[in-house]
């Protein structure tokens, strides 16, 4: 892994940290863009060791995207309530999880926290590891959990909801699916 991406991967997480976690929808405005624009185009490996691509988006209506830290307490503790949630969504929409503090496929440590707070918390749904085009997309991101919503062809649908808000996440995917 060249050391421009490296320490990016570790000055994105110390951003994320020392901005902070949030635990709930605040009225901090995201830098994401909404409505029109897409998610970038990646070819990025999931938990699983498995490759993942914009393709999964085309697999459902709705695709919900988690940001998430394994440093963020709100991130861990909304994990059991997403897991349940995508065992249980609605047959059009998914969920997937991004781990920002990642930093490439080989940050043993990182991986292997995140599998066990995914395991702990019986979250099952897929979890990527940031590749560089994803890791250009969360620079825009400024707190974690964020999280964003994507059509089926890959578009951003509505507002970003930054803190940990399952029910604001839910909501969202229901008035989509109407």
């Amino acid at each position: 892994m060249k050391l421009g991406k490296i320490l990016g991967v570790g000055i994105l997480a110390t951003g994320l940290i020392f901005s902070g976690c949030l635990d709930e929808e605040t009225e901090t405005a995201a830098a994401i863009q909404v409505t029109g624009e897409k998610f970038p185009q990646f070819s990025a490996v999931n938990l699983s060791e498995e490759t993942v691509t914009n393709d999964i988006f085309a697999q459902k209506k709705i695709t919900v995207i988690n940001i998430w830290g394994t440093f963020c307490p709100p991130c861990i503790g909304e994990m059991p309530e997403l897991g349940e949630w995508a065992r249980n969504m609605p047959a059009d929409a998914q969920i997937i999880g991004i781990i920002c503090d990642v930093n490439g496929n080989e940050d043993f440590q990182t991986i292997d926290a995140a599998k066990q707070i995914l395991r702990e918390a019986n979250a099952n749904f897929v979890n990527l590891i940031p590749n560089a085009a994803i890791f250009e997309y969360l620079q825009k991101v400024d707190a974690v959990p964020t999280t964003i919503f994507v059509d089926a062809q890959g578009n951003l649908i509505g507002e970003p909801v930054i803190g940990a808000d399952v029910d604001s996440y839910k909501q969202r995917v229901e008035e989509y699916l109407k």
